[in-house]
C-alpha cells in the first residue's frame, strides 16, 4: 500500500541534499550563466535556487496557516518580478541554499506534526482556487522536482557537471 504523505515527506526531505549534490564543484560562471531572468525557463542556476528558498517560504506559510486558520484566502505573487526585485542573479547560491534547507526542515516537521485528518484542511488561493494541504504539498514535490531537473539541464548545458558522462540512449 502506497502511503503518499509519506512519500512526500522523503521527497521534501532529501531535495537539499539532491540539491547540494548537483551544486557541488560547480563554477561560479556556470551558477550565473546562462539564463536572462525573462522567466522560470531562462533563469540561471543561482536564479533558481533563490526562487526555491523563496517558493518554499510563501509554502511553508501557507500551510501554517491552512493548518491554524478556517480556509484562509491564499495571495499569489509574481515570480518573475520578485526574481527581477530581489536581484537573484546577484545574490549568493550558498546562503540561498543555506536558508532553503533551513526552512525546509521547518516544513517537515510541520508536516510530521499533522494529524491525518489535518492534510485534507483546505485554503482558498487566489489563482489556483480550493487547495488542501496534501495537494499543496504535492504540488511543491513535483515544483522540486521540476526545479531540479532545470538546474541540472542548465549545468550540462555548460559542461560544468562532475557527473559521469551518460551515454546517450
Amino acid at each position: 500500500m502506497f502511503d503518499e504523505r509519506a512519500e512526500l515527506i522523503e521527497v521534501y526531505r532529501g531535495t537539499p541534499a539532491v540539491l547540494r549534490a548537483l551544486l557541488r564543484g560547480v563554477p561560479d560562471e556556470v551558477l550565473r550563466g546562462g539564463g536572462r531572468g525573462a522567466g522560470e525557463e531562462e533563469w540561471s542556476v543561482v536564479e533558481v535556487v533563490c526562487h526555491l528558498r523563496d517558493a518554499e517560504e510563501r509554502s511553508l506559510a501557507r500551510i501554517r496557516r491552512i493548518r491554524d486558520e478556517d480556509r484562509p484566502v491564499l495571495a499569489g505573487y509574481d515570480q518573475a518580478e520578485l526574481a527581477r526585485a530581489s536581484r537573484y542573479r546577484d545574490q549568493s547560491v550558498i546562503r540561498a541554499l543555506e536558508r532553503f534547507a533551513r526552512l525546509r526542515v521547518e516544513h517537515v516537521a510541520t508536516l510530521e506534526a499533522l494529524a491525518p485528518g489535518d492534510w485534507q484542511r483546505c485554503g482558498e488561493h487566489e489563482e489556483a482556487g480550493e487547495i488542501t494541504i496534501q495537494q499543496l504539498t504535492a504540488h511543491m514535490a513535483a515544483h522540486d522536482a521540476v526545479h531540479l531537473a532545470q538546474i541540472a539541464r542548465r549545468i550540462m548545458q555548460h559542461g560544468a557537471s562532475g557527473l559521469m558522462a551518460m551515454p546517450t540512449v
